[in-house]
Protein backbone atom coordinates (compact mmCIF):
# COMPACT_ATOMS: atom_id res chain seq x y z
CA UNK A 1 0.00 0.00 0.00
CA UNK A 2 2.01 2.61 -1.43
CA UNK A 3 -0.44 5.22 -0.93
CA UNK A 4 -1.10 4.96 2.47
CA UNK A 5 -0.10 7.63 5.00
CA UNK A 6 3.05 6.71 6.77
CA UNK A 7 2.47 6.25 10.96
CA UNK A 8 6.43 7.70 10.95
CA UNK A 9 7.04 10.22 8.20
CA UNK A 10 10.42 12.17 8.67
CA UNK A 11 11.08 14.76 6.00
CA UNK A 12 14.34 16.55 4.98
CA UNK A 13 15.08 17.17 8.35
CA UNK A 14 18.41 18.24 9.22
CA UNK A 15 19.52 19.77 13.33
CA UNK A 16 22.52 21.56 14.33
CA UNK A 17 23.89 21.97 18.01
CA UNK A 18 25.75 25.35 17.48
CA UNK A 19 27.76 25.15 14.56
CA UNK A 20 27.82 20.99 14.62
CA UNK A 21 25.36 19.31 12.17
CA UNK A 22 24.20 16.03 14.22
CA UNK A 23 21.33 15.10 11.71
CA UNK A 24 21.94 15.93 7.97
CA UNK A 25 18.98 15.87 5.25
CA UNK A 26 17.34 12.78 6.85
CA UNK A 27 14.06 11.27 5.48
CA UNK A 28 12.32 8.46 6.84
CA UNK A 29 9.01 6.56 6.33
CA UNK A 30 7.27 4.69 8.80
CA UNK A 31 4.37 2.60 7.88
CA UNK A 32 1.61 1.09 10.51
CA UNK A 33 3.23 -2.20 11.92
CA UNK A 34 6.59 -1.64 10.58
CA UNK A 35 9.36 -2.50 13.35
CA UNK A 36 12.75 -0.41 12.32
CA UNK A 37 16.07 -0.78 13.47
CA UNK A 38 18.51 2.11 13.43
CA UNK A 39 21.85 1.45 13.82
CA UNK A 40 25.50 2.88 12.88
CA UNK A 41 28.33 4.73 14.95
CA UNK A 42 28.38 6.11 17.94
CA UNK A 43 27.99 10.05 17.99
CA UNK A 44 26.25 9.34 14.30
CA UNK A 45 23.00 11.11 15.15
CA UNK A 46 20.64 8.16 16.00
CA UNK A 47 19.22 8.68 19.16
CA UNK A 48 19.22 12.62 18.31
CA UNK A 49 16.92 11.30 15.19
CA UNK A 50 14.53 8.95 17.66
CA UNK A 51 14.10 12.14 20.54
CA UNK A 52 13.05 14.29 17.53
CA UNK A 53 10.29 12.43 16.50
CA UNK A 54 7.98 13.14 19.75
CA UNK A 55 9.67 16.34 19.77
CA UNK A 56 12.35 15.83 22.57
CA UNK A 57 14.88 17.11 20.20
CA UNK A 58 13.75 20.25 18.01
CA UNK A 59 14.83 20.23 14.55
CA UNK A 60 15.82 23.50 12.57
CA UNK A 61 14.87 22.18 8.80
CA UNK A 62 12.42 19.81 7.73
CA UNK A 63 9.44 18.44 9.08
CA UNK A 64 7.95 15.47 10.89
CA UNK A 65 4.57 13.88 10.96
CA UNK A 66 3.38 11.11 13.83
CA UNK A 67 0.21 9.49 12.24
CA UNK A 68 -0.60 12.55 9.98
CA UNK A 69 0.05 15.22 12.91
CA UNK A 70 2.84 18.16 12.38
CA UNK A 71 5.63 16.99 15.24
CA UNK A 72 7.65 20.38 14.54
CA UNK A 73 4.67 22.83 14.46
CA UNK A 74 3.80 25.45 16.77
CA UNK A 75 0.23 24.57 16.20
CA UNK A 76 0.73 21.16 17.78
CA UNK A 77 -0.23 20.30 21.13
CA UNK A 78 3.12 18.15 22.16
CA UNK A 79 1.86 16.64 25.14
CA UNK A 80 -1.34 15.29 23.64
CA UNK A 81 1.27 14.27 20.82
CA UNK A 82 3.81 13.19 22.91
CA UNK A 83 1.13 10.50 25.11
CA UNK A 84 0.35 8.52 21.96
CA UNK A 85 4.08 7.87 20.96
CA UNK A 86 5.47 5.19 23.27
CA UNK A 87 9.54 6.31 24.26
CA UNK A 88 11.75 3.79 26.47
CA UNK A 89 15.21 5.46 27.65
CA UNK A 90 18.44 3.96 28.01
CA UNK A 91 18.93 4.42 31.54
CA UNK A 92 14.69 3.41 32.31
CA UNK A 93 13.90 7.36 33.56
CA UNK A 94 11.26 5.67 36.38
CA UNK A 95 10.71 7.89 39.64
CA UNK A 96 12.50 5.93 42.27
CA UNK A 97 10.51 7.24 45.26
CA UNK A 98 7.48 5.85 43.19
CA UNK A 99 6.12 1.81 43.49
CA UNK A 100 6.15 -0.05 40.17
CA UNK A 101 2.30 0.42 39.91
CA UNK A 102 2.67 3.75 40.93
CA UNK A 103 4.85 4.80 37.79
CA UNK A 104 2.51 2.54 35.98
CA UNK A 105 0.15 5.08 36.93
CA UNK A 106 0.70 8.55 36.98
CA UNK A 107 1.16 9.72 33.62
CA UNK A 108 -2.22 7.61 32.77
CA UNK A 109 -3.90 9.80 35.83
CA UNK A 110 -2.25 13.14 35.00
CA UNK A 111 -1.75 13.19 30.97
CA UNK A 112 -5.05 10.71 30.07
CA UNK A 113 -7.50 12.10 32.92
CA UNK A 114 -8.02 8.02 33.87
CA UNK A 115 -9.47 7.11 36.63
CA UNK A 116 -7.02 5.50 39.17
CA UNK A 117 -8.91 2.30 39.32
CA UNK A 118 -8.98 2.53 35.58
CA UNK A 119 -5.19 3.47 35.19
CA UNK A 120 -4.63 0.66 37.85
CA UNK A 121 -6.05 -1.73 36.12
CA UNK A 122 -4.04 -1.54 32.44
CA UNK A 123 -0.95 -0.79 34.36
CA UNK A 124 -1.36 -4.10 36.04
CA UNK A 125 -2.39 -5.79 32.86
CA UNK A 126 0.83 -4.27 31.03
CA UNK A 127 2.70 -5.16 33.95
CA UNK A 128 1.68 -8.82 33.55
CA UNK A 129 2.60 -8.65 29.82
CA UNK A 130 5.89 -8.32 30.70
CA UNK A 131 5.93 -10.73 33.22
CA UNK A 132 6.65 -8.48 36.50
CA UNK A 133 3.18 -9.10 38.37
CA UNK A 134 4.90 -10.89 41.53
CA UNK A 135 7.00 -7.09 41.35
CA UNK A 136 4.13 -4.76 41.39
CA UNK A 137 4.25 -3.18 44.92
CA UNK A 138 8.36 -2.80 45.13
CA UNK A 139 10.34 0.13 44.21
CA UNK A 140 12.33 0.62 41.15
CA UNK A 141 15.80 0.21 43.23
CA UNK A 142 14.56 -3.17 44.14
CA UNK A 143 14.85 -4.51 40.69
CA UNK A 144 17.29 -5.46 38.35
CA UNK A 145 18.22 -3.26 35.25
CA UNK A 146 16.38 -5.80 32.91
CA UNK A 147 13.60 -5.68 35.18
CA UNK A 148 13.60 -1.95 35.31
CA UNK A 149 13.27 -1.44 31.68
CA UNK A 150 10.36 -4.08 31.38
CA UNK A 151 8.17 -1.74 33.77
CA UNK A 152 9.27 1.22 31.58
CA UNK A 153 8.08 -0.70 28.37
CA UNK A 154 4.99 -1.61 30.47
CA UNK A 155 4.30 1.92 31.66
CA UNK A 156 4.62 2.64 27.78
CA UNK A 157 2.47 0.52 26.86
CA UNK A 158 -0.18 1.59 29.58
CA UNK A 159 -0.70 4.46 27.31
CA UNK A 160 -2.14 2.66 24.55
CA UNK A 161 0.67 4.31 21.88
CA UNK A 162 0.06 4.23 18.59
CA UNK A 163 4.07 4.10 17.72
CA UNK A 164 6.87 2.59 19.96
CA UNK A 165 10.21 4.25 20.26
CA UNK A 166 13.52 2.89 21.81
CA UNK A 167 16.47 4.49 22.32
CA UNK A 168 19.05 1.81 22.87
CA UNK A 169 16.76 0.25 25.33
CA UNK A 170 19.69 -2.47 26.43
CA UNK A 171 23.11 -0.64 26.08
CA UNK A 172 23.03 -0.10 30.08
CA UNK A 173 21.80 -3.70 30.92
CA UNK A 174 24.00 -6.30 32.01
CA UNK A 175 24.59 -8.85 29.68
CA UNK A 176 22.31 -11.64 30.90
CA UNK A 177 19.84 -8.95 30.99
CA UNK A 178 19.31 -8.23 27.59
CA UNK A 179 17.45 -11.20 26.43
CA UNK A 180 14.70 -10.64 29.02
CA UNK A 181 14.19 -6.82 27.20
CA UNK A 182 14.70 -8.07 23.59
CA UNK A 183 12.13 -10.84 24.20
CA UNK A 184 9.28 -8.22 25.40
CA UNK A 185 10.13 -6.62 22.00
CA UNK A 186 10.03 -9.48 20.40
CA UNK A 187 6.39 -10.17 21.58
CA UNK A 188 5.73 -6.87 20.60
CA UNK A 189 6.74 -6.63 17.39
CA UNK A 190 4.66 -10.39 16.51
CA UNK A 191 1.53 -8.12 17.66
CA UNK A 192 2.13 -5.60 15.56
CA UNK A 193 3.24 -2.78 17.07
CA UNK A 194 5.02 0.05 14.71
CA UNK A 195 8.27 0.49 16.48
CA UNK A 196 11.13 2.51 15.69
CA UNK A 197 14.62 1.12 17.32
CA UNK A 198 18.03 2.45 18.28
CA UNK A 199 20.10 -0.64 18.94
CA UNK A 200 23.12 -2.37 18.46
CA UNK A 201 21.80 -5.99 18.67
CA UNK A 202 22.08 -7.05 15.67
CA UNK A 203 20.44 -10.34 16.28
CA UNK A 204 17.43 -8.38 17.52
CA UNK A 205 17.34 -6.87 14.26
CA UNK A 206 17.67 -9.82 12.12
CA UNK A 207 15.00 -11.72 14.01
CA UNK A 208 12.63 -8.61 14.56
CA UNK A 209 12.87 -5.69 12.04
CA UNK A 210 11.49 -5.52 8.84
CA UNK A 211 14.07 -2.35 7.64
CA UNK A 212 17.55 -1.19 8.99
CA UNK A 213 18.43 2.31 8.55
CA UNK A 214 22.60 3.12 8.86
CA UNK A 215 23.89 6.17 9.45
CA UNK A 216 26.59 7.45 9.43
CA UNK A 217 28.72 10.18 11.80
CA UNK A 218 27.46 14.03 10.73
CA UNK A 219 23.67 12.49 10.43
CA UNK A 220 23.20 11.30 7.23
CA UNK A 221 21.18 8.13 6.35
CA UNK A 222 23.59 6.14 3.87
CA UNK A 223 21.12 3.26 3.49
CA UNK A 224 17.28 2.32 4.47
CA UNK A 225 16.40 -1.13 3.24
CA UNK A 226 14.69 -4.04 4.36
CA UNK A 227 16.53 -6.56 6.60
CA UNK A 228 16.96 -9.59 4.23
CA UNK A 229 19.42 -6.57 2.00
CA UNK A 230 20.80 -5.25 5.03
CA UNK A 231 22.66 -8.31 6.08
CA UNK A 232 21.99 -10.68 3.24
CA UNK A 233 23.72 -8.86 0.47
CA UNK A 234 26.62 -6.58 1.75
CA UNK A 235 28.39 -6.30 -1.14
CA UNK A 236 25.11 -3.72 -2.68
CA UNK A 237 25.95 -1.67 0.80
CA UNK A 238 27.97 1.44 0.77
CA UNK A 239 31.46 0.94 1.77
CA UNK A 240 30.89 2.70 4.91
CA UNK A 241 28.14 0.31 5.72
CA UNK A 242 30.26 -2.77 4.77
CA UNK A 243 33.06 -1.69 6.97
CA UNK A 244 30.66 -1.37 10.10
CA UNK A 245 28.73 -4.92 9.48
CA UNK A 246 31.90 -6.33 9.20
CA UNK A 247 33.43 -5.05 12.49
CA UNK A 248 29.88 -5.65 14.23
CA UNK A 249 29.59 -9.50 12.74
CA UNK A 250 32.73 -10.52 13.04
CA UNK A 251 32.36 -10.88 16.44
Amino acid sequence: MADQQPMIDIRNVSKWYGPVQVLNDCSVRINKGDVVVVCGPSGSGKSTLIKTVNGLEPIQKGEIFVDGTQVNSGKTDLPKLRSRVGMVFQHFELFPHLSVTENLTIAQVKVLGRSKDEAHARGLKMLDRVGLMAHKDKFPGQLSGGQQQRVAIARALSMDPIVMLFDEPTSALDPEMVGEVLDVMVGLAKEGMTMMVVTHEMGFARKVANRVIFIDVGGRILEDCSKDEFFGNPEARQPRTKDFLNKILSH
